[in-house]
């Protein structure tokens, strides 16, 4: 094996300008409990374009698609050091072992989570995230802990099927499951041609939920075949007092919106604001309704364990639109943020 691999740098924030796809990458070596992947697949998301455009940072108040301001500190927890190897979404094969390893084997093909935890005394929910923390995918190869990986060799999907999982699907499993979704439960989701919100679409469906879908008319039939019983559009008036959850990763100014359309002891979950995180509502239709709030991005052990199972059992198929070589990364993303597709993109190393 060649000491030297294809991948592509983030070279600072900005536009895709800072990718510079290379082909003199030094291949990692795996140390102490490590393993050494070959990147089949690699998923295109959202977390990686706003990793590189900085909007993660705190002085960026607009939407995802309107960033105009330089920023230093633009990672998920601040500022992140350059170069960096981006790619949060994976599906690889087992190339290397390092000393110790005793779960995996040469061949085995792997997944896992894209924020990997990382608990500390002042930080139970604390995480790393892969291509912000660590180099990720976006390469020929990429190391891994252990502890993070999880076997799917068995899974009857396509390895491009495995890599537009683990950030779509891990999101929305964790939306689902902190708000506590179960059987005969009316779920509102927004953003619900996008990866992670067909994804959540098809994980409630699957809970036995009752899904009406936001999205637009044009992407109406793919929201269906994914789970949704109603399409809305997304500016269309919701009903008031109905929903017993809302699924949201659009946020922007509609929020009031969502928060009235629950029931009084409703759940609302989120885990992305691409229309905007400055939002308002009244304060009294939220506790005077006894209204509960979720936060989510923390991929728990126990719910990324069970989205596996569904993965190796294939009760899930997540929707892919196209794939792309690594090299057209610039394409992609562009083609990812247009919104004209739905379901996820996937890069071939």
């Amino acid at each position: 094996m060649t000491d030297r691999m294809q991948g592509v740098y983030l070279m600072g924030h900005g536009g895709p300008d800072m990718l510079a796809f290379r082909d003199d990458i030094p291949v990692p070596v795996p140390g102490p409990g490590q393993v050494l992947i070959r990147v089949t697949a690699a998923g295109v998301n959202n977390t990686d374009i706003n990793t590189r455009i900085g909007w993660y940072a705190p002085e960026v108040t607009g939407a995802t698609d309107d960033v105009t301001q330089e920023v230093e500190a633009g990672g998920h927890a601040g500022a992140l050091s350059f170069p960096r190897i981006q790619g949060g979404d994976l599906c690889g094969v087992v190339q290397a072992l390092g000393e110790g390893i005793c779960q995996f084997q040469v061949g085995n093909r792997v997944t896992c989570p894209v924020n990997l935890p990382r608990a500390r005394p002042s930080a139970p929910m604390g995480y790393i995230a892969i291509g912000s923390e660590i180099d990720g995918a976006f390469a020929q190869f990429c190391l891994m802990d252990e502890g993070d990986l999880y076997d799917v060799s068995a899974s009857p999907l396509s390895d491009v099927e495995i890599a537009a999982i683990p950030c779509a699907f891990g999101t929305a499993e964790g939306l689902l499951a902190r708000a506590g979704v179960t059987a005969g439960q009316e779920v509102l989701i927004t953003g619900a041609s996008g990866g992670v919100g067909l994804a959540a679409v098809q994980l409630a469906s699957l809970r036995g939920a009752t899904v009406t879908a936001l999205t637009s008319a044009t992407k109406a039939a793919a929201v269906r075949s994914q789970g949704a019983l109603v399409t809305m559009e997304r500016d269309a008036a919701l009903p008031r007092d109905h929903f017993d959850v809302v699924i949201d990763i659009v946020g922007g100014s509609g929020w009031g919106d969502l928060i009235l359309a629950l029931r009084p002891g409703g759940h609302y979950a989120v885990a992305g604001a691409i229309a905007g995180p400055m939002v308002a509502a009244d304060l009294r239709d939220i506790y005077l309704r006894d209204i509960t709030i979720h936060g989510c991005t923390y991929q728990s052990p126990e719910n990324f364990g069970r989205l596996v199972a569904l993965i190796n059992a294939g009760r899930i198929k997540p929707l892919v639109s196209k794939t792309y070589p690594l090299h057209d990364i610039a394409i992609a993303q562009e083609a990812f943020q247009s919104k004209v597709l739905p379901g996820k993109l996937v890069l071939i190393p």
